[in-house]
């Protein structure tokens, strides 16, 4: 019998998650089925995303999440053992699980993982998983994009953030990235290659935005909304075109904002789009063979911010959401 942790979620999140609201269980698995096949977590992954999701949570399920594990028992020849495979609804932050592969009603199932050759298997989870896919459909299919244009990203030193402005500067436009600390900032513009940065904690963006695009930019890729994509929005040309990836800014209040957008959507003549990266499961494999290709050829650029220890799921997620980390926020079994 193989013994498995797994965070269940005790009680909902009300404003910032609490230690209290998870708590860590052990429990012993059952032998595998036909069909089925064990897998032990080796990386797993924790996103803005997951804060929100989890308020649709019955109490006492497994946190959701998605991981990279090893396949160490199978009776699917589709997932034999040696292989990893990335773990996605059925899984969440678990040591060991039991699957069978299948759809899932949200169209996810699990995913035998290529060979990466001599990438990090956690790239997987990050720039070549669903982050990736997010900045590559996200921006590419959403934005429509031309070269010369200026865009402007949110979270910019995000896990999807950043791969947002590296494909920005692949097709030629000019990009300005907000964040929330000088030192993303330096990452942001020395090592990848964006154009302009600007602090929210310590500049007005507003200002900034119209002292370095006076007559305003075209496009804006947003993960975070409130009072930052409304300074944005009021600094876009007319018939500007915006990709809304997220919200983080708010996933934490207790009660509704109503954030002021109306009027710059409507004076300029804004085209908004939201979108929901399952919708476009089906095109993954595209995402990811043209994001694989780019990092080998040195144009796309990756950084992890890595957690040791199952035991400090809950902590990387913390410091994800206080945005302490530098690009993808993973957790290393």
């Amino acid at each position: 019998m193989v013994k498995a942790k797994r965070f269940i979620l005790v009680k909902r999140f009300v404003g910032f998650p609490k230690p209290t609201d998870l708590k860590l269980v052990e429990e012993e698995l059952p032998p595998i089925k036909d069909g089925e096949f064990l897998a032990e977590a080796i990386y797993l992954s924790v996103d803005p995303y997951l804060r929100k999701k989890v308020s649709s949570f019955p109490v006492g399920d497994t946190m959701v999440g998605t991981q990279v594990a090893k396949i160490i028992e199978s009776k699917n020849p589709k997932f034999p053992v040696g292989k990893h495979v990335v773990g996605q609804a059925g899984f969440g932050w678990r040591t060991h699980t039991i699957s069978n592969g299948e759809l899932t009603a949200e169209g996810l199932n699990s995913a035998v993982l290529i060979d990466l050759a001599d990438l990090p298997l956690s790239l997987a989870l990050g720039i070549l998983g669903m982050p990736g896919y997010s900045a590559y459909f996200g921006f590419l299919e959403m934005l429509q994009p031309k070269a010369g244009e200026w865009l402007v990203i949110s979270g910019a030193a995000g896990a999807v953030g950043n791969v947002v402005g590296q494909l920005a500067k692949i097709k030629g436009l000019k990009v300005i990235g907000i964040a929330g600390s000088d030192e993303k900032g330096k990452w942001l513009k020395k090592e990848l290659g964006f154009d302009h940065f600007i602090n929210y904690k310590t500049q007005d963006v507003g200002a900034e935005l119209q002292r370095i695009v006076p007559e305003g930019v075209e496009l804006y890729f947003d993960n975070v909304g409130g009072d930052v994509s409304t300074a944005v929005m009021n600094n876009m040309k007319t018939f500007g075109r915006i990709t809304s990836c997220g919200s983080i800014s708010n996933y934490n209040d207790t009660e509704l904002k109503v954030v002021p957008l109306q009027h710059a959507l409507v004076s300029r003549q804004l085209k908004m789009r939201g979108f929901q990266i399952v919708s476009l499961a089906n095109r993954w494999n595209e995402a990811f063979k043209q994001n694989l290709e780019w990092i080998q050829q040195g144009k796309l650029k990756y950084r992890e911010t890595i957690t040791e220890g199952f035991h400090n799921m809950f902590n990387a997620f913390i410091d994800m959401l206080n945005g302490r980390n530098f690009g993808k926020a993973i957790v290393k079994v």
